[in-house]
C-alpha cells in the first residue's frame, strides 16, 4: 500500500528533513512552503496525509484543513505546534485534524504518529471494501428466482426499499426473510446505517426486553453496568425483528409505543431515548389467527402489516428449484473446493420433486452436504437421503379430457387457469366448512398465501 504525504513547512530545512525520515521509512512525500501552494498541489494529487505546521505564512492550519478538505477530502492532517499553540491545535482537531504533534519532537514521535494514522488509512479502507461486498451480496440479482410468486416479490422490494415504512415479511421457516430484510436495507437511504437484527424466538422472555431496550446499572440482578439496547444500536439505521409472533403480549405494547412514538426507556431507566430506525418485523406464524386467539395485539399488527411481503414457500415456486440447485452446486463447489462435476439427470429430477418442507435453507443444507460428501465426481441417485427418494413426484389432480383436449382455434390460457384456480378454491373452502387454516392444508399452501389469491380474484374472503 503506497501512501503518498504532502509535507508543508515554510523551514526549508526542516521540510527537507521531515521529506528524508518519511522517504526513508518507505514513503510517497512531496512538500511545499506554503498554505495556497499547498491547496494547488492537493487538486492537482490527492494525497493520504497532510503533515502541516499550525502556523503559516499566509494561512493557519485550520484554515489549510478547511480548504484542503474541499478538494481532497480523504487526507488526514497531522499539525505541528508549540507548546504555546495547544489550545489552537485542540482546535484543530475539533476542526478536523487527525492529531497534532508538539515541537520538538523526536524522529520516533513522527513515525508513530504516521504509522498510526496508515493504520486507520488501511482500516477505513477495508471497511469500505467490506461495505461494497455487502451492497454486492445483497442486491437484487443475488435473490434467486424468476418464478410469478417470486417477480411478485422482486417487485414489493424494489418499491419499499427507497420508502422508510414498515415492512412485514411472512413466510414458513427457511424461505429467506432476513436474506430480503437485508436486501430492503442495503438498497434503501439507510444502506451506510446499522442493519441490527433481533431473533425474538430465540432470546428467553425475561432478557428480550433488556436486549431492545438495554438497561441502566443495578436495574435486575446481574445488570452490573448500563447497557444499549438494539434499538439505540440501530439509530439512523434498521432493526430486524424476526419470529416477532413468539414475542409475549407485554413486549408487544412496548414494541407498539416505539412505532407509534419513536421513543423508549432502557430497563430500570426513567430517561426517554428518541430513535429514528426502520423496522422490518418478520414471522412464519399466521397472525391473523394468533389475533383470533388473542395471542397477538391487533393494533401492533396493523402498525407492523404497513407493507407486507409474503414469500412463497419452495414447493410453490417449483419453477426456482433448478436454479436454486445449480446456484448451490457452483457456490459450494468453489467454497469446500471439491472436484464435483455435476449431478445426473435422475439424482437432479428427485432433487426437483422433494417438497422441501424446510424450504430454499432445507436446500442448500442439502447441497452443501452432497458436495461435502462426494468430494468428486457426479452426485448420483444414490448420494440421496432416503427422504428425497421416498418423496415422490407432487400429487397430481386428474383433469378431464376436456380441459386437456385444445380446439382448432385454441384456448385463452390465462382466463383457464384463472377459472380452473378459482373452482379449486371454491371446492376447497366448501370441503373444509369455510375454515381457510383446513383449505389451504387441503391445496397445499399458506394460508396466508389462499388469502392473497381470494383477494387477486375477488373471491369473498
Amino acid at each position: 500500500m503506497s501512501i503518498k504525504i504532502l509535507v508543508v513547512k515554510d523551514n526549508h530545512e526542516e521540510r527537507q528533513h521531515v521529506k528524508k525520515i518519511l522517504e526513508d521509512a518507505g514513503y510517497l512525500v512531496n512538500c511545499n512552503s506554503d498554505g495556497e501552494d499547498a491547496i494547488e498541489t492537493l487538486k492537482q494529487e490527492p494525497v493520504d496525509i497532510v503533515i502541516t505546521e499550525l502556523k503559516l505564512p499566509d494561512m493557519n492550519g485550520i484554515n489549510l484543513i478547511r480548504k484542503g478538505r474541499e478538494v481532497c477530502a480523504g487526507a488526514l492532517y497531522i499539525i505541528l505546534t508549540s507548546h504555546n499553540c495547544i489550545k489552537t491545535a485542540v482546535e484543530a482537531v475539533k476542526s478536523g485534524a487527525f492529531h497534532y504533534l508538539l515541537k520538538p519532537y523526536k524522529k520516533e514521535e513522527l513515525l508513530l504518529d504516521i504509522k498510526t494514522a496508515v493504520d486507520f488509512i488501511k482500516l477505513k479502507k477495508e471497511n469500505l471494501a467490506l461495505h461494497k461486498q455487502i451492497e454486492k451480496t445483497y442486491s437484487f440479482e443475488n435473490i434467486i428466482g424468476k418464478s410469478e410468486p417470486m417477480q411478485t416479490v422482486y417487485e414489493l422490494i424494489e418499491k419499499v426499499a427507497d420508502s422508510d415504512s414498515t415492512t412485514l415479511i411472512l413466510g414458513e421457516s427457511g424461505t429467506g426473510k432476513e436474506l430480503i430484510a437485508k436486501t430492503i436495507h442495503y438498497n434503501s437511504p439507510r444502506k451506510d446505517m446499522p442493519f441490527i437484527p433481533v431473533n425474538c424466538g430465540a432470546i428467553p422472555e425475561d432478557l428480550l426486553e433488556s436486549e431492545l431496550f438495554g438497561h441502566e446499572k443495578g436495574s435486575f440482578t446481574g445488570a452490573i453496568a448500563a447497557r444499549i439496547g438494539r434499538f439505540e444500536m440501530a439509530h439512523k439505521g434498521t432493526i430486524f425483528l424476526d419470529e416477532i409472533g413468539d414475542m409475549s403480549p407485554s413486549l408487544q405494547v412496548k414494541i407498539l409505543r416505539v412505532l407509534q412514538e419513536r421513543e423508549f426507556e432502557r430497563v430500570g431507566g426513567a430517561k426517554t431515548i428518541k430513535v429514528d430506525v426502520r423496522v422490518i418485523a418478520a414471522t412464519n406464524q399466521d397472525l391473523e389467527q394468533a389475533m383470533e386467539e388473542k395471542k397477538f395485539r391487533k393494533d401492533l399488527y396493523y402498525r407492523l402489516n404497513v407493507i407486507p411481503i409474503i414469500l412463497p414457500p419452495l414447493r410453490e415456486r417449483r419453477d426456482d428449484i433448478p436454479l436454486l440447485i445449480d446456484h448451490f452446486l457452483n457456490l459450494f463447489i468453489k467454497k469446500k473446493k471439491k472436484q464435483i462435476d455435476g449431478i445426473s439427470t435422475d439424482a437432479f429430477n428427485a432433487l426437483i420433486n422433494h417438497d422441501w418442507p424446510g424450504n430454499v435453507r432445507e436446500l442448500e443444507n442439502m447441497m452443501e452436504r452432497l458436495i461435502i460428501l462426494k468430494g468428486k465426481g457426479t452426485i448420483a441417485i444414490k448420494d440421496l437421503p432416503e427422504k428425497v427418494l421416498k418423496s415422490g413426484n407432487v400429487k397430481a389432480l386428474p383433469l378431464s379430457s376436456s380441459i386437456i383436449d385444445i380446439p382448432e382455434g385454441g384456448i385463452d390460457f390465462n382466463n383457464l387457469t384463472d377459472s380452473f384456480e378459482r373452482e379449486l378454491i371454491k371446492r376447497a373452502i366448501e370441503k373444509s366448512g369455510g375454515v381457510k387454516n383446513k383449505a389451504a392444508q387441503l391445496l397445499g399452501i399458506n394460508r396466508t398465501t389462499l388469502i392473497e389469491k381470494m383477494k387477486k380474484k375477488g373471491m369473498v374472503i
